[in-house]
């Protein structure tokens, strides 16, 4: 490769890819400024989808050829399908604690009395936890190309993607990085201590610690249900992948969590600007009405 050949090239190489990722980054928050929704997000998901005619192009062309089952792209097809309801689900479900606010009387004014709930979302790590794992499983086999002793040869089949004890390790990690960024996010006692601090009660729980107590509690069992459901989602498209033998259209977990992720991202917030532009319309009409009036 002309890469390796001088230190001119290796230099050159580095100075290429760092400018073409500040180029990114600054296109990425000159989208995130005068756009809609995150820039680095949305070029990431851009990257993601522009893939996806080619990959259907060339799979109609293997069906055509008679290289491919038809059975086999419609149960593709309807993982697909199950693989991105899955990823709304995780995405948008949440677990929501009741809270109810104490009524306080103040001159002949009361206030308080409020009733309004905490969301516990079943995934708040997002796709960072497959991003550590991955990580993680990748640093033995990266280090191990750099030996050519057996145990070297070992690690790497060993850490292969598609080997069970690659497979296990990766579901351990997903579910432990799970808990790890969560306990990082979200914060039980930061949380029941505000809730006492404003007059805030959970109905039966009793304010302070044993509200902490009972939120970490219900917060674990979320995140269990979430880190699996995170694996699962995160394993299933590449497992069946190898067994459907599907080469010309690949589709990850992870990518399909960042595409789906961005996606009703975008979309609440065009929802949340349509939304303002209508409630500013309509103060600026009764403003006009207002003036007409006093005239």
């Amino acid at each position: 490769n002309i890469i390796y050949v001088s230190g001119v090239s290796v230099l050159v190489a580095v100075i290429t890819l760092v400018a073409g990722s500040i180029a990114v980054m600054w296109l990425g928050e000159m989208i995130s400024d005068h756009g809609i929704g995150n820039g680095i997000s949305l070029l990431i998901f851009a990257g993601i989808v522009v893939r996806v005619p080619e990959s259907v192009v060339r799979t109609f062309v293997l069906l055509r050829a008679g290289e491919m089952n038809f059975l086999t792209l419609i149960i593709a097809g309807a993982i697909m399908i199950v693989v991105i309801a899955g990823c709304i689900i995780l995405q948008e479900g949440q677990r929501r604690l009741p809270v109810r606010y104490a009524k306080r009387v103040i001159g002949n004014k009361i206030y308080g009395g409020q009733s309004t709930f905490i969301p516990l979302r079943v995934n708040s790590a997002g796709v960072i936890p497959i991003i550590f794992a991955s990580s993680v499983l990748l640093f033995p086999t990266t280090i191990a190309r750099f030996f050519s002793a057996s145990f070297a040869q070992t690690i790497s089949k060993v850490l292969s993607p598609s080997s069970p004890i690659y497979m296990i390790l990766y579901v351990l990690l997903i579910i432990f990085f799970t808990y790890f960024y969560t306990a990082v996010v979200f914060n039980p006692i930061e949380v029941a201590n505000n809730l006492k601090k404003y007059g805030g009660f959970i109905p039966g729980i009793r304010p302070g610690r044993p509200t902490a107590d009972y939120i970490e509690r219900v917060l674990s069992r979320v995140t269990l249900g979430g880190a699996i459901f995170l694996a699962v989602i995160a394993l299933l498209p590449s497992l069946l992948t190898q067994m459907l033998g599907i080469t010309t259209f690949y589709f990850g977990g992870t990518a399909v969590l960042i595409v789906v992720g961005v996606a009703l991202e975008t979309v609440q917030q065009i929802e949340a600007q349509l939304l303002m532009r209508h409630y500013e319309g309509l103060v600026r009409r009764k403003g006009k009405a207002g003036g007409i009036l006093r005239l």
